[in-house]
């Protein structure tokens, strides 16, 4: 696997599968009273929740996201307003869509979501956060921080490792993406952004590993 900048080796191929599968929760759908829709460059989130939605898992879908570096030039008019496009596209009634267009990070995706939904009367119990495959760990430890009273399940794109890099186009990128959400899983819930979570020995060598190796574009200071 490679790209024109980097070839990734079989070793730094396995360390990230490691990451990958750490960052999925595994959780098993279920019907859910509101689902929210995690603005990003993926436009899958918005397909994988029109999907969900026809299945009957939830009668309320909210997209969230404004615009970031990342999306500006791909989503023009932010990141939430063409997913509900997409997903208009794909059958879900407009009735059944909010759109929370201001967002600009995760916490903001959960805080101004909460918010909108109590401002239209709907106080859930039960929240489905449909995110990239790779962002189901770093959204859950946020909503169980910012939004503890809601049971949460998490559920993204059902795309195994190679898909998704073939569906983006550029392994290092990917591998780059994997290794920030990591860090991030790791450090913010020092600064109060989420919850801990445990991360295995197995998974903490392959990110020291992959840093070592280069991996670092989305790395935070």
């Amino acid at each position: 696997m490679g790209d024109n900048q980097q070839t990734i080796t079989e070793d730094q191929w396995r360390q990230t599968k490691l990451i990958w599968d750490y960052h999925q929760m595994q959780h098993q759908v279920r019907p859910v009273d509101v689902a929210i829709g995690l603005g990003s460059h993926d436009l899958g989130v918005a397909a994988t929740a029109a999907d969900l939605y026809h299945r009957g898992l939830f009668p309320t879908l909210v997209f969230t996201g404004g615009n970031s570096p990342t999306t500006k030039a791909r989503f023009p008019r932010g990141e939430a307003v063409h997913f509900r496009e997409h997903a208009l596209e794909l059958g879900v009634p407009d009735s059944a869509i909010l759109v929370e267009p201001n967002a600009a990070n995760t916490g903001q995706n959960i805080t101004l979501t909460r918010d909108l939904l109590a401002a239209a009367g709907i106080l859930p119990t039960t929240v489905m956060l449909v995110s990239k495959p790779y962002m189901e760990r770093r959204s859950f430890a946020t909503a169980r921080k910012l939004w503890p009273d809601v049971d949460i399940v998490c559920a993204s794109e059902p795309l195994e490792l190679d898909d998704y890099v073939k569906s983006i186009g550029d392994a290092k990128l990917v591998v780059d993406m994997l290794v920030g959400d990591l860090q991030r899983v790791i450090e913010y819930p020092k600064q109060g952004f989420a919850i801990a979570q445990d991360v295995p020995e197995d998974v903490h060598a392959a990110y020291e590993s992959l840093i070592r190796d280069g991996f670092t574009s989305r790395l935070i200071s």
